[in-house]
C-alpha cells in the first residue's frame, strides 16, 4: 500500500493551549475551525506589537483510521511549525520538534486506534524566548507562529523507501543546434536507504525525462543487519546525451526508485533532479563551465496579515516574480529554509538558490548549538535534492567567529552533502574562513562612493571565492510614498552597486537586501513594525528600484521614468538627474509631439550593466533651430545652459556654461529677460500650454512600450492579479491582489493616500481587512478560496465611487 493523505483541513485551534486538548474527549466548541497553512494570530499590516503572536497555542484534528490500516507503518508529517511544538495521538506523545522551519516526520503506527476516530493535538509554542535558533537576541524580522506548512500521513507497508539523494556526474558538455546545453555522458548516484529492509528485496529503478521512462536497474537487498535502523546502499547508472539544466533551459528528469516483494511493488520515492555542474572558484561562479555573475535578492517568505503562513501557489508566485518579473537568475533563502513549493518552482524556472540554517547574528548555549546542528541536519538532507541549490549556509548570518562551531557545521554539511559548497553569512571583514565560499554582507555604498570592496580587502583567503550575500537595505530604507528624489536615489544605489560588482571579475555575484518589505521588531524599521529595504512592497507592488532589476531581463518589455516630470517636486524646481529604465535598444523623446532625442544604453554611467539606466540630458531637442531661428551654433550653447539649470538651478551652474552665458551676451546680445523666457518656454513648463511628455521604447525596430506623461486629470484604480483561475488541491488557494492608483495614461499616483474599501463576494473571501489605505499609490490585498466549487467575486471601491471588480473561478 503507498498512500499520501493531506490533513490540511478541519483543524480546531484555540490561542490558549490547555492540557485536557489530548483527551480525545475534550470539548471542541470553545475552539475555531481553520485550514493549514495557518497563523496562529492575523496581524495589521504594521503598528503592532510583536507580542500578539506570541503564545502557547492548541490544534487539534479528529482522523478516521480504518481496519485495513493495521500492520501499515503510518508516518505523520508536519512541513513546518513555529518554533516549538509537542505532539500527541489518542494523548500518547509522539514527537516534538524545535525548528520552525524544517520538516519532521513521526510514526504513530503504535499510538492510532484502527477502525476508530482518533486525535490528533499539537501543542504549539510561538514565543520568542525559547532557546532554539533563531532567538535569544533580537532578530530583525518577525517569526510569526503556527502550523504553517503542509500536514499529511504516509501509509506504507512495514518495509519502505525513507530516502534517496540523487546526485550527478557530467562528461564533456556540447550545445545542440536549438542553443541548449547537453552532455553525451553523465552518471547518476542514488543513495537508497530502506527502513525495514528484509533479504531478497529488490531496488529497481527507472529514469524519466518526462516522457519516456526507462528502467536501468536492479538491485538485490544483501543479508541486512537487523541492529540497524535502515539499510543503505549507493546505486549508479550512465545516461547518454542529456540536456543540462541551466537557468535558461532547466531541464528536469525523474529518477523513480521502487520497492519489490516477490515481484510486487510495495513502495516508490521519486525524485525530481537536473544534470548541471555549479562550480564557485577564486575568480568567480561558473555553471555548466561557463562563467555566469550572479544577481539576485534576498527574500523573507513573509506576507501581509498572515506571516508565513501562504499555500504553495502563491509560494511559487514569488520564485516567478524573481525571475520573471525581476529579471534575477538567484535567490538566497533569508535566514532560514524556505517552502518546497517556493524551491520546486526554482528547480523548475531555473532560479539558483543559496540557502542556510535558521539564525540571526546571535550564537547561544551547548544545548543551543546542539539544536542548530539538528537544524543543519534536517535542512540539508530534506532539501539536497533540489537542484537550483547551487551553495549551503552554515553560518548563522551575521554572527561573530566561532571556530568550533563552525567546523562542526561545516563537517556536517560536507558529509551530508559532498557536492556542494558551504558558505557563512557574515558582515565582517578577514574573519576565519572555514568555508568553501567566502559570503559577505557588503554595505559600504553610501550614495556618492564605489559600490562593493575590493575582494582582496575583505576575505581573509584570496584563493577562495567570494560572493555578496547582501548590498543596501538599511543603508537606504525607501518608501512608495517618499519623495521622488528618494526613491530615483534609491533606485540608483541598487544600479551602482550592481554595475561595480560586476565590474569585479573576482566578485561571483551579488544578493541585494532585499525582495520586498516586511514586518519586523520594534528594534527595526520604521518605528511602524516595517521594514522598507524591498525594491517591492510587502504586496509585491514594484518600487522604482525594481525597474533596475527587471530591465536586465528581455522576454517582458520595461519602460520606465525615475520622474514624474513635475518640477515642482524638486527642491528650487530643479529636476536634478532623471533616468530612463529600459530593456528596448532604443527610447524616443517627446515634448508635445516634437522629437527630442532618441536614447541608447551606450555611454552610460553604469557600463558594466546589461541595459543600463540611461540619464536624460536634454529636454530641447532642435525646438532653438525650428522656433527661435537660432543657428545652430547659438542653439547648441543655449541648450546646453538651460539643461543644465534644469538639472542643478541657476546658482550651482558650472564655469562652463558662464563662460557659454557671456558669450550669448557678448556675441547675440542675450539679456538676462531673454533667459528667462527661454527657461520658462522650454524647462520650467510655467504659465504657458501644458508639457506632454511621451516616450516610446523601440525593440528590433518597433516600438514596444509607451509611456506619456502629463498633467493628470483623472484617478483610474488599477487591479493586477497573479491568477483569477483558483484551484484547491490539498488546502485553500490564494490569489495575490495588487491594487495601484494611476492616472488616465497609467501612471502611478505616488501621493495617492485614500482610503479604498474591498469586498469578497461568492466562493472567496478577504485575508486581511476590507479597509485599506493605499500608500504611495499602491496597496494590496488576497483572496482565499473557501473549500466549494464555483464563482467569486473582488469589488475594490474608492471613496468617490469608482468601483473596479475581478471574477474568480474556484475549482476543488
Amino acid at each position: 500500500m503507498i498512500k499520501k493523505i493531506y490533513l490540511n483541513n478541519d483543524w480546531m485551534f484555540k490561542e490558549v493551549y490547555e492540557d485536557a486538548m489530548k483527551d480525545s474527549s475534550y470539548d471542541t466548541g470553545s475552539m475555531t475551525r481553520v485550514r493549514i497553512p495557518h497563523t496562529v494570530k492575523e496581524t495589521p499590516l504594521h503598528y503592532f506589537d510583536e507580542h500578539e503572536y506570541q503564545m502557547v497555542s492548541g490544534y487539534i484534528k479528529k482522523i478516521e483510521v480504518p481496519d485495513d490500516w493495521k500492520g501499515k507503518v503510518l508516518l505523520l508529517t508536519m512541513e513546518g511549525v513555529a518554533h516549538s511544538c509537542e505532539v500527541y495521538v489518542n494523548g500518547i506523545t509522539v514527537g516534538n520538534h524545535n525548528c520552525g522551519y524544517t520538516a519532521f516526520t513521526m510514526d504513530i503506527s503504535d499510538a492510532v486506534r484502527y477502525g476508530e476516530t482518533n486525535t490528533i493535538t499539537v501543542k504549539v509554542d510561538s514565543r520568542e524566548d525559547i532557546n532554539v535558533p533563531p532567538f535569544g537576541f533580537v532578530i530583525d524580522y518577525m517569526t510569526y507562529g503556527g502550523i504553517y506548512r503542509d500536514v499529511y500521513i504516509d501509509v506504507k507497508e512495514p518495509a519502505y523507501i525513507s530516502d534517496v539523494f540523487v546526485s550527478t556526474k557530467q562528461a564533456e558538455k556540447y550545445q545542440d543546434s536549438d542553443g541548449l546545453l547537453r552532455c553525451s555522458r553523465s552518471q547518476v548516484i542514488s543513495d537508497v536507504e530502506v527502513t525495514g529492509a528484509k533479504p531478497g528485496m529488490i531496488i529497481r529503478q527507472s529514469v524519466s525525462d518526462g516522457k519516456d521512462e526507462k528502467v536501468i536497474g536492479e538491485y538485490e537487498l544483501d543479508p541486512v543487519d537487523d541492529k540497524a535502523k535502515a539499510y543503505k546502499v549507493r546505486l549508479h547508472f550512465n545516461t547518454e546525451d542529456i540536456q543540462l539544466w541551466d537557468v535558461d533551459a532547466p531541464k528536469l528528469y525523474l529518477l523513480k526508485t521502487e520497492l519489490l516483494v516477490k515481484d510486487k511493488v510495495t513502495d516508490e520515492y521519486i525524485v525530481r533532479y537536473g544534470y548541471r555542474k555549479a562550480v564557485f572558484k577564486k575568480d568567480g561562479f561558473y555553471l555548466n563551465g561557463r562563467k555566469l555573475k550572479i544577481r539576485g535578492l534576498n527574500r523573507h517568505q513573509s506576507y501581509a496579515y498572515v506571516g508565513y503562513a501562504m499555500p504553495g501557489s502563491v509560494q511559487k508566485e514569488d520564485a516567478d516574480i524573481l525571475k520573471y518579473e525581476l529579471g534575477l537568475n538567484a535567490v538566497r533563502t533569508s535566514h532560514y529554509p524556505q517552502s518546497h513549493y517556493f524551491m520546486d518552482r526554482c528547480d523548475e524556472i531555473g532560479l539558483m538558490v543559496f540557502t542556510e540554517f535558521p539564525g540571526w547574528q546571535h550564537i547561544g548555549d551547548d544545548e543551543w548549538k546542539k539544536q542548530a546542528i539538528e537544524n543543519l541536519n534536517e535542512m540539508i538532507t530534506q532539501y539536497r535534492n533540489h537542484t537550483s541549490i547551487i551553495l549551503w549556509g552554515v553560518r548563522i548570518n551575521e554572527s561573530v567567529d566561532d571556530d568550533e562551531f563552525y567546523t562542526k557545521t561545516n563537517e556536517l554539511a560536507h558529509k551530508l552533502d559532498p557536492t556542494r559548497p558551504t558558505g557563512g553569512v557574515r558582515c565582517y571583514k578577514k574573519s576565519n574562513l572555514l568555508e568553501d565560499v567566502y559570503t559577505y554582507n557588503d554595505f559600504v555604498h553610501s550614495g556618492s562612493n564605489k559600490g562593493c570592496d575590493r575582494k582582496a580587502d575583505v576575505t581573509s583567503d584570496i584563493s577562495k571565492p567570494y560572493l555578496i550575500s547582501e548590498y543596501m537595505g538599511h543603508m537606504y530604507p525607501t518608501k512608495a510614498y517618499d519623495c521622488e528624489e528618494h526613491r530615483a536615489e534609491h533606485a540608483m544605489r541598487h544600479a551602482k552597486v550592481l554595475n561595480d560588482v560586476n565590474a569585479n571579475q573576482d566578485i561571483a555575484g551579488s544578493f541585494g537586501w532585499c525582495m520586498s518589505d516586511y514586518n519586523t521588531h520594534k528594534d527595526f524599521g520604521s518605528g511602524d513594525r516595517v521594514c522598507y529595504h524591498g525594491v517591492m512592497d510587502m504586496f509585491r507592488n514594484p518600487k522604482l528600484a525594481a525597474f533596475v532589476y527587471a530591465s536586465m531581463q528581455d522576454d517582458i518589455p520595461v519602460l520606465e521614468l525615475s520622474s514624474t516630470m513635475d518640477i515642482g517636486e524638486h527642491p528650487g524646481c530643479n529636476r536634478g538627474d532623471t533616468y530612463i529604465f529600459t530593456n528596448a535598444d532604443s527610447v524616443k523623446m517627446y515634448k508635445n509631439d516634437h522629437f527630442i532625442k532618441e536614447y541608447t544604453h551606450d555611454n552610460s554611467d553604469y557600463g558594466y550593466l546589461k541595459n543600463a539606466p540611461i540619464k536624460i540630458d536634454d529636454y530641447i531637442g532642435d525646438l532653438l533651430e525650428e522656433q527661435e531661428e537660432m543657428s545652430p551654433t547659438q542653439a547648441a550653447d543655449v541648450k546646453a545652459i538651460l539643461n543644465e539649470v534644469a538639472k542643478s538651478g541657476l546658482y550651482k551652474m558650472s564655469k562652463t556654461a558662464y563662460m557659454k552665458a557671456g558669450k550669448m551676451m557678448l556675441l547675440h546680445h542675450m539679456k538676462m529677460d531673454d533667459a528667462v523666457q527661454l527657461y520658462n518656454k522650454y524647462i520650467g513648463d510655467w504659465g504657458g500650454k501644458s508639457t506632454v511628455y511621451r516616450f516610446e521604447a523601440i525593440k528590433d525596430g518597433e516600438v514596444v512600450r509607451t509611456i506619456v506623461k502629463a498633467p493628470m486629470t483623472k484617478v483610474c484604480i488599477k487591479i493586477s492579479v497573479d491568477r483569477t483561475a483558483l484551484k484547491e488541491i490539498n488546502t485553500y488557494d490564494v490569489a495575490c491582489v495588487r491594487i495601484e492608483a494611476v492616472d488616465e495614461y497609467g501612471n502611478r499616483l505616488p501621493f495617492y493616500n485614500d482610503p479604498v474599501v474591498l469586498d469578497a463576494k461568492g466562493y472567496v473571501e478577504l485575508i486581511g481587512p476590507s479597509n485599506i489605505a493605499l500608500s504611495g499609490g499602491i496597496g494590496g490585498t488576497y483572496v482565499r478560496t473557501k473549500g466549494r466549487k464555483g464563482k467569486g467575486k473582488l469589488t475594490v471601491k474608492t471613496a468617490d465611487g469608482q468601483i473596479q471588480s475581478v471574477d474568480f473561478t474556484v475549482d476543488v
